[in-house]
């Protein structure tokens, strides 16, 4: 209850009092059966929809399981590219050179056995859709100096970085090829990282966007439904030199 008191005749109003009760929403609430007759149609559809069987997992993947590139990352990168570029193609007539995502950006392992629609869900329980920056190879070394010295495994594919053990680039390569600074490169993100999400600051100076309405979850279920065993790796693709 809110109880107010009128100060004058311009309905001018302050608070003086309120009264509230906290009620707890938890198993010991009854459920009203017209409501459970109600919902229960659409929830067996959800679940059935949501537990659909789209692939078969090898292992337990984590974003966790390396420092600068690990499994989930690639297979997520991967699927990205694997995915979207003949979109991007079918569009220009250009390809996607790259892909880098974010690390945070994964948001549950890839756990072994059955993989469902429920799976791409919890992986990328987010809106985010795909788009494609093109960058200037100047600034893709911005971009590369961003990885070095951010600790994160960020899920990358088409790129090749090595950096020695005193931080010099033993390699740098876009397609198996040494990055051009005066090239322009067509580098395949999601929508928040393109804003500057995760202080990419890097892809605001692109000033051409694509926007290939793919969102990233929609990629992963597509991925899987084409691929029915999933054993991805960590690789070379993105690696530190100890000596």
């Amino acid at each position: 209850m809110i109880i107010s008191l009128i100060l004058s005749c311009n309905n001018s109003r302050i608070l003086v009092n309120t009264d509230g009760e906290n009620i707890s929403i938890n198993r010991e609430i009854e459920p009203v059966k017209q409501v459970e007759d109600i919902v229960n149609p659409y929830k067996l559809n959800l679940d059935k929809t949501m537990n659909k069987v789209l692939s078969f997992s090898v292992n337990n993947y984590s974003k966790n399981d390396g420092d600068y590139n690990t499994a989930i990352g690639n297979l997520m990168a991967d699927a990205v590219l694997e995915l979207t570029n003949p979109v991007f193609k079918d569009r220009t007539e250009k390809n996607i050179d790259m892909v880098l995502l974010n690390h945070g950006g994964i948001r549950s392992i890839l756990p072994k056995g059955k993989v469902t629609t429920k799976t791409a869900y919890k992986l990328m329980p987010f809106e985010n859709s795909v788009v494609v920056a093109a960058l200037k190879g100047s600034v893709v070394f911005e971009m590369i100096n961003y990885l070095k010295i951010s600790n994160k495994a960020h899920p990358t594919s088409g790129l090749e970085l090595v950096i020695n053990a005193d931080d010099s680039y033993e390699k740098i390569q876009i397609g198996g090829k040494a990055v051009d600074s005066e090239k322009l490169y067509y580098i395949a993100t999601n929508d928040y990282l393109y804003k500057g999400g995760d202080r990419m600051e890097f892809f605001k100076k692109s000033d051409t966007l694509y926007k290939l309405n793919y969102k990233i979850r929609n990629v992963l279920l597509d991925y899987f439904s084409i691929h029915d065993t999933l054993n991805p790796k960590a690789d070379q693709r993105f690696i530190k030199l100890k000596h």
